[in-house]
């Protein structure tokens, strides 16, 4: 479902059953169908854009509230403020919520985040101390999210259009890539970097980077995020 709704999709249980739902048109329809082999589909009602928002609420990440812009801020320490948009990233899920965690562990050195969505970590790294804070995303509405999320917490960031597999990377001390399994095994090696953290996985799955040792691991609701060191 993320593969296929990386802009959000809902999840409920409903009797020892999970069902998932996207607000989509026919063909999401027929892709899903494609996919998981039969789907339900209902007409939704004329305020199913805001409806989305009911489900993102204040996240504690690390030593970080990550709180949505229709939400109140919960007080008890710092907090960002971060608006989606159409691109991923609330700071409600939980690889982000690991990655977050990991990072404000680190030495505030200079960062980069592979697939920064929304400027979730970036903006959050920057919050931190993180100097520079650096993300790139191959979508434009994400680097155009980042970009006004940025602004909003009251930071000039530099977030660039590109595509981590392809082309130049800026080298950092510190990479963060909450991507995919195998995006991080082909992206890794061309970072660099001197510590990696990954996320974008299950718990069962640990990412083999080339170039890299993983030292540590955190794990959260079944997904899990790990910190690697160059060799």
């Amino acid at each position: 479902m993320l593969a296929l709704f990386p802009e959000g999709f809902e999840e409920a249980e409903r009797g020892g059953e999970f069902e998932l739902s996207a607000y989509t048109d026919a063909g999401g329809e027929a892709r899903m169908s494609a996919i998981f082999g039969s789907v339900a589909a209902d007409e939704v009602p004329p305020d199913w854009e805001e409806r989305w928002k009911h489900f993102h609420r204040p996240v504690r990440a690390g030593s970080l509230w990550i709180v949505p812009p229709w939400e109140q801020d919960p007080g008890g320490g710092e907090s960002i403020t971060i608006d989606p948009g159409r691109a991923f990233g609330t700071g409600s899920h939980p690889t982000t919520r690991l990655c977050l965690e990991l990072v404000s562990e680190l030495e505030r050195t200079s960062l980069l985040d592979v697939g920064c969505g929304s400027g979730v970590l970036v903006i959050a790294a920057a919050k931190l101390g993180f100097v520079p804070a650096i993300g790139i995303d191959s979508d434009p509405h994400a680097i155009a999210a980042a970009e006004a999320n940025a602004a909003v917490n009251g930071f000039e960031l530099d977030f660039r259009r590109a595509d981590a597999r392809v082309d130049p990377l800026p080298a950092a001390e510190v990479a963060v890539a909450n991507i995919s399994e195998e995006l991080v095994a082909a992206v890794g090696p061309r970072l660099d970097c001197r510590l990696l953290v990954t996320s974008g996985y299950f718990e069962p799955h640990a990412p083999q980077v080339p170039g890299f040792r993983t030292i540590g691991r955190r794990k959260l609701d079944g997904w899990a995020a790990d910190l690697h060191a160059r060799e």
